[in-house]
């Protein structure tokens, strides 16, 4: 064994020990893998740095902003509450909804889009149900593994693997070729899922509640109905109560009168004051229609003209503010021409009597507002508030909820139909997105989720390493080397756990084009047909289930889950036994030597 061998398997040892035992973190491993790779002279800096490049790099990017643009819209939002609709309140049947949702869904596109618009509805179920988001994405992730091997266009895996057969001269798989088995494996696997998930799944992390509007993020606001409002004439609490769900209507201003909606029968009226205590997104989504204003406002009628550049922020007022006890409207706030006032959460505040403009302001009150970028560093700089500007990040525009459906599905249709390269059409639809509006770009560049970028990216330059150096080929001979002088059956499933093995640490496309040539060989050597081995590498390149870093899927759900890396073992080993035990009985009966 050359001395380029034992370097590598030097630094895949230690990758693998510091990724196990997460003494290190992942970016920081990832990172030292290219630096000792190029060091060593094993790598260019060319070939190190590959990766940045990589297809499989760009697409997952891709596809971290379509899912903020789909979080951001509303759109994850709507499907999260037709799986409660339909499980009714069952948490045990929204599971199994999700799961059989994704499985149909990955047997025919990608599943990397699939599992990427499934984050989203996890860690908002798991705020309904008030589980860990952590016990059901990997779960998402291997139904999603499993399907793919169903078919043809399941995965990439299965492609690669059909024009290297093409090309050996053993003719293309099929497009359900591989269902015969590929289902009756899916369907055990996901039974074995649905029964053991509870408790081979660890807590890891808390629900994560972002999309959903807590009691205690409620704020109140003054707004106006506007001339040719499309609340003019509408019954106030049907309307409140079909279009924005949190807005609850406390009153209505009428001239002098006041009036209760709910006490006596009344339509809304131009001019009408509506008193409302609601969350930020139902806020600033009703302002955004036009329907009412913000009555103490002189810019009144731009809201929603230039919102992609403006923030939504919140203001708290500290115990050393200038502005306590004085009325809010009498602030500079209300001055500023660059600020609009839209609600105010305030413990103190009576809703029944208390009106925006006789509020005043106390320790720890919160105001919501709108303005622009500039005057950021402006408030920054003031003592009198402390700044928060993540409750922009979490507005939800649902007008832009057509359009973020629309561009994900031709993402899906479109790389399915095989019209451009999946990466190509994942970065259409973050343009699209762009362009849309259903996110500001420069706002979603937190959501790219560098630390697995990077976890990608230093496993390739390993794989690069692997194959240059000839240490991947000198494995697979060795372990091949225990089967020698057993039949064509015994070998088949070794190389089925070889092919499993691979896929843990290679990505599962690059162990296909490795072991496949191998697979041929060994089939002829032993004297009998090779189609047997070819379906093998399929099967057994996709059973990538105990780490996370030989498959997209896998990685996709590692931080969102705040997964450790050997918690992918404890479902994913008897998964992986699954479809080596079933590949290895029924492949010889369906593909027969």
């Amino acid at each position: 064994m050359g001395l380029s061998i034992w370097i590598v398997s030097i630094i895949l040892l230690v990758a693998l020990i510091l990724l196990i035992t997460e003494k290190v973190p992942n970016d920081r491993i990832s990172i030292g893998i290219m630096v000792a790779l190029a060091l060593s002279g094993i790598l260019t800096p060319q070939e190190a740095v590959a990766g940045f490049a990589n297809p499989a790099v760009i697409t997952v990017a891709a596809m971290f902003l379509i899912s903020r643009g789909l979080i951001r819209t509303g759109a994850v939002e709507y499907i999260v509450q037709s799986v409660l609709h339909l499980s009714r309140g069952n948490r045990t049947v929204a599971v199994v909804i999700v799961l059989f949702v994704v499985a149909c869904a990955s047997a025919f596109i990608n599943n990397t889009p699939v599992v990427v618009l499934f984050i989203p509805i996890v860690l908002g179920l798991s705020c309904d149900y008030d589980m860990s988001p952590s016990m059901l994405l990997i779960p998402v992730s291997y139904a999603s593994i499993l399907a793919g091997t169903c078919t043809l266009i399941g995965t990439s895996t299965n492609i690669i693997v059909s024009d290297l057969s093409v090309g050996y001269g053993y003719g293309k798989i099929a497009m359900f070729e591989l269902a015969t088995l590929g289902v009756p494996i899916a369907i055990v696997g996901l039974v074995f899922i649905i029964v053991f998930a509870n408790r081979l799944m660890p807590a890891r992390t808390a629900p994560t509640c972002e999309i959903k509007d807590r009691e205690d993020k409620r704020y109140l606001a003054e707004l106006l109905v506007a001339e040719d409002s499309g609340l003019i004439g509408q019954d106030p609490v049907q309307y409140f109560t079909s279009h924005y769900q949190s807005l609850n209507l406390i009153e209505i201003v009428r001239a002098s009168r006041i009036i209760d909606p709910f006490r006596q029968p009344v339509i809304f009226q131009e001019r009408d004051m509506l008193l409302v205590k609601g969350s930020a997104d139902d806020l600033v989504g009703i302002l955004q229609s036009k329907d009412v204003e913000l009555p103490h406002s002189e810019a009144v009628n731009g809201f929603g003209a230039s919102i992609g550049e403006d923030l939504i922020v919140e203001l708290i007022v500290p115990p050393h503010s200038s502005l306590l006890r004085h009325r809010l409207l009498s602030t500079n706030l209300q001055d500023d021409s660059g600020i609009h006032i839209i609600g105010i959460k305030s413990r103190q505040l009576h809703y029944s009597v208390q009106k925006i403009q006789n509020v005043q302001l106390r320790l720890g009150d919160i105001i919501l507002v709108r303005c622009s970028r500039d005057k950021l560093a402006q408030l920054r700089k003031g003592n009198d508030f402390i700044l928060v500007e993540d409750v922009h990040h979490a507005i939800i525009d649902k007008s832009k909820v057509g359009w973020a459906l629309l561009i994900f599905g031709g993402v899906v249709t479109a790389a399915t139909v095989g019209l451009a390269d999946i990466m190509v059409c994942a970065l259409t639809g973050v343009l699209l997105m762009v362009i849309t509006r259903c996110f500001h770009l420069r706002d979603a560049y937190r959501y790219l989720e560098p630390d697995i970028l990077l976890l990608i990216i230093g496993t390739i330059a390993l794989g690069t390493a692997m194959a240059k150096t000839g240490a991947s080929q000198l494995y697979a001979e060795s372990f091949l080397s225990l089967f020698e002088g057993w039949g064509p059956g015994i070998v088949l499933g070794g190389f089925i756990v070889l092919t499993s093995i691979s896929s843990q640490l290679l990505s599962n496309n690059a162990t296909a084009v490795l072991l496949l040539p191998i697979a041929i060989s060994t089939a002829l050597a032993l004297g009998v047909n090779p189609k047997p081995f070819i379906i093998a590498v399929c099967f057994g390149a996709s059973a990538c289930f105990a780490t996370p870093i030989g498959y997209q899927t896998n990685l996709l759900v590692y931080g969102p889950g705040g997964y450790r890396f050997s918690d992918y073992l404890k479902m994913g080993l008897p998964l992986n036994l699954l479809v080596i035990i079933m590949g290895a009985i029924f492949i010889p009966v369906i593909w027969p030597f």
